[in-house]
């Protein structure tokens, strides 16, 4: 049995087809999920902020004497 270099180099670019596949699909993911991460902090940012002007206290101190 003897192997060409035609038939490997079939072989390969079938690997190749298929890693660039996952490797789009995963990219395309990671980043729907950074995306996802990011509008989720800003959310919490802001109506972290929104509520701290509402409750904030004005304190004033008067020195006696």
């Amino acid at each position: 049995m003897t192997v060409e270099k035609t038939d490997l180099e079939a072989k390969l670019r079938e690997i190749q087809e298929v890693i660039d596949e996952t490797t789009g699909s995963v990219k395309s993911k990671g980043m729907a999920i950074a995306i996802g991460v990011v509008l989720i902090l800003l959310i919490a940012f802001l109506m972290g902020r929104r509520k701290g002007k509402q409750g904030s206290a004005r304190v004033e101190v008067y020195r006696l004497g």
